[in-house]
């Protein structure tokens, strides 16, 4: 039997008074939200019939969440947070803003601060083993013109899929550059190819996945923010072909338009020419920036980030 309560006026009128509709204080955003999700919220214990045990079973999965600082994970793994970029694309057709490079996730692992380097970085401490990655492009706006003085703010996971300062093995800002683009709107850097990641194994957001009958694993990949003045700021990652999960990424970042060819060489004559030896990659990609006179879209998107207030 399905007891339900939550349409009734003492039931409506509780829902109001615990998210603060019957007082003149506060937030009135805060307060439209909450209310929103405790509605939600009974509404779905009652059409689920979620038990007092389901219930805080739940309770504790996010104390755990917060514990293990997974939740810019789960939402990931949820598809949240590709969602927003849905919407916003949806957005942007809505209001005629076409061309230009695709945005994608930031993810949770983006460190502000990373050393500001003209024309060319190299982005690795020397640790790793991995190959040796040379990467160009150049940044334009749809018109094509190149954009010089843009900042190209650039970070990878190494060979073991963990990232500087969240992975404490790591030198600080490993694998983490901004590059003023040069004259010509270039940029270049030298690092090392990265290696896809899994979530933890023993986390709450894979335990979550595992539920779900999902994997919880990213193809390789490299995160920017591009920013010019008077364009809209670009957030995105390009994904390396190739890789076992590119059209299977558990944080549904993968577009077509971001898939990077990556070429591997032996050839060792090339290899001097690059001041290295060994087995090297090299990437060529552009990025192409949207104009706007409007400043907050020349932004990144305000949220918590690490070693940023």
């Amino acid at each position: 039997m399905n007891v339900r309560i939550s349409h009734t006026a003492s039931a409506q009128k509780f829902l109001e008074d615990a998210s603060g509709l019957l007082n003149d204080q506060g937030n009135p955003r805060a307060k439209a939200l909450i209310y929103r999700i405790l509605r939600d919220s009974v509404n779905i214990i009652e059409d689920l019939q979620v038990t007092p045990q389901e219930f805080w079973k739940a309770v504790n999965y996010l104390n755990e969440l917060g514990t293990r600082q997974e939740a810019g994970l789960l939402v990931a793994g949820l598809g949240l947070e590709h969602y927003l970029d849905l919407l916003m694309d949806a957005e942007d057709e809505q209001a005629g803003k076409a061309g230009g490079t695709p945005r994608t996730i930031e993810g949770p692992l983006y460190v502000a601060g990373a050393p500001l380097a003209d024309g060319f970085a190299r982005l690795d401490d020397g640790v790793d083993p991995g190959v040796v990655l040379f990467m160009q492009g150049q940044v334009k706006n749809t018109d094509g013109t190149p954009l010089a003085g843009a900042v190209v703010d650039v970070w990878h996971a190494n060979t073991g899929g963990t990232y500087s300062y969240f992975d404490g093995s790591q030198s600080e800002f490993n694998l983490r550059r901004r590059i003023v683009t040069d004259a010509e709107g270039r940029y270049r850097f030298q690092s090392i190819v990265p290696s896809g990641y899994g979530c933890p194994p023993d986390g709450p957001t894979q335990q979550l996945l595992d539920q779900l009958g999902r994997h919880g694993q990213r193809p390789a990949h490299i995160h920017f923010f591009i920013s010019a003045d008077d364009h809209r700021h670009l957030t995105t990652q390009i994904n390396l072909d190739g890789d076992q999960y590119l059209h299977d990424d558990f944080a549904y970042a993968t577009r077509d338009e971001l898939i990077a060819r990556i070429t591997f060489s032996d050839d060792q004559q090339r290899a001097a020419e690059h001041g290295v030896s060994g087995r090297f990659a090299e990437i060529d990609f552009d990025f192409t920036l949207q104009s706007t006179a409007q400043p907050q879209e020349q932004q990144r998107s305000e949220r918590v980030r690490a070693l940023e207030a």
